[in-house]
């Protein structure tokens, strides 16, 4: 007896309603686990088991979706922020909450840089210009010490979660790399690189975190300097 071909079940539909945030908050979690390539408008609608149009309704492309997942990213640990911090403690954690951010959600370091129109960016400003001025940084030289910490910020963070992504391949460990870098900075000619030579020395015990707070903290030092209060501004 012939059996009749059978369709396949369809996997269940939602029966909650689905939210914008519900919606970012899963493709933030698509991002972290697999990576931004894995983010797909069908992959979402199988993880929260829904259909495109459900989701058209809150997001208008994948560009939209991951700018979303971004902005929220960004946004909480802006606004999560102690209020009441001096102002060059303010700016050092929210160099730091940013740099953390990034190390863990590499994709959205990548994508403030492609459309730096939308809130995460312009909360970064905001945020930065704001305690620069509690610092008593002249307002025309605002936006270019703003955009020097920005640049710093997410240049180095970006960086750092580079590395991380290169050496997350199983296959190398990190404090290994490190242990090999330092040893060739070991051999090389002191002559030619006494700088590296020293460094190698201590390379094995580098901290990215610290270095990074490091070039803040010299920033932020050249900033008040130039701009310190009763000191003329530059041309």
């Amino acid at each position: 007896m012939e059996l009749m071909a059978t369709k396949p079940r369809r996997a269940p539909r939602r029966t909650q309603a689905l939210s914008k945030d519900v919606i970012v908050r899963a493709a933030t979690e698509l991002l972290d686990a697999e990576g931004e390539n894995a983010l797909t408008l069908r992959a979402l609608t199988v993880r929260l088991a829904t259909g495109y149009g459900a989701i058209y309704h809150h997001v208008a492309d994948r560009d939209d979706l991951l700018g979303a997942a971004t902005d929220d990213i960004i946004g909480r640990m802006v606004t999560g922020l102690a209020t009441d911090a001096e102002p060059r403690q303010a700016l050092r954690s929210l160099a730091l909450g940013l740099f953390d951010a990034i190390d863990a959600h590499p994709w959205a370091g990548t994508q403030i840089s492609r459309e730096p129109w939308r809130p995460a960016l312009l909360d970064i400003y905001e945020s930065i210009g704001r305690h620069l001025r509690s610092l008593q940084v002249p307002e025309r030289a605002v936006p270019g010490s703003a955009g020097v910490l920005v640049n710093y910020i997410l240049g180095v963070a970006g960086q750092n979660a580079a590395n991380a992504r290169a050496l997350a391949d199983g296959k190398t460990d990190r404090s290994a790399f490190l242990a090999t870098v330092a040893t060739r900075w070991a051999h090389l000619d002191p002559a030619r690189y006494p700088s590296l030579h020293k460094a190698g020395a201590h390379l094995r015990d580098h901290d990215d975190r610290e270095q990074f707070l490091a070039g803040v903290d010299l920033i932020l030092a050249g900033i008040e300097t130039v701009h310190r209060p009763g000191k003329d501004d530059l041309p």
